[in-house]
């Protein structure tokens, strides 16, 4: 049984005999104590993230990468588990909530150099993203994200490429409108 006064390390070793409901379910117990100090909470926020990315629970990891990043205080990491907060909206298809992540990603930082680095990597997260609709014959999902790109600053050759695949997307969903639309 999980609880306050364990280390990080015998943490570590009483999840991996649980399976990943069980281990939600400690953790969560865990992060309820209202004693518990801050970095196990930190790290029970972030293990807990991780085991809902990989149950394909993103909703969820992205509220647990948001309440990691309200705990931190090194600027560095609040913006990365702000970044990873966008990320899971992005695979929930949450675009909203992914813009508001990315607002508070960038305004973590000052320089727009760092800005421009944490925009590209939330248009990279699309990008993959609607790849791996596209593959997974999830077109619908892919052309909605690949509208939401060409929505967003990018390069000419970039917006050239995403109506290519837009269109192909186009004629295999039936949006002969939007198809032809393209097309022109």
């Amino acid at each position: 049984m999980l609880n306050k006064d364990m280390s990080k390390v015998d943490i570590e070793k009483e999840l991996e005999k649980m399976g990943d409901y069980v281990k939600i379910d400690y953790l969560d117990r865990l992060i309820k104590d209202k004693n518990l100090p801050l970095d196990k909470r930190k790290f029970a926020y972030i293990k807990l993230s991780e085991i809902y990315d990989k149950k394909g629970m993103f909703i969820e990891a992205a509220k647990m990468a948001n309440n990691t990043a309200l705990m931190t205080l090194i600027i560095a990491e609040k913006v990365k588990y702000h970044v990873r907060e966008a990320e899971m909206y992005v695979k929930a298809g949450t675009f909203e909530r992914v813009d508001e992540a990315l607002k508070k990603a960038m305004g973590e930082v000052v320089p727009d150099r760092d800005k421009q680095n944490i925009y590209v990597q939330i248009k990279e997260f699309y990008k993959i993203q609607a790849e791996a609709h596209a593959k997974s014959n999830k077109r619908n999902n892919a052309v909605k994200i690949y509208e939401k790109l060409l929505q967003m600053k990018i390069s000419d050759e970039e917006r050239a490429a995403i109506k290519q695949k837009l269109i192909g997307l186009y004629e295999s969903t039936g949006r002969l409108k939007e198809y032809f639309a393209m097309k022109k």
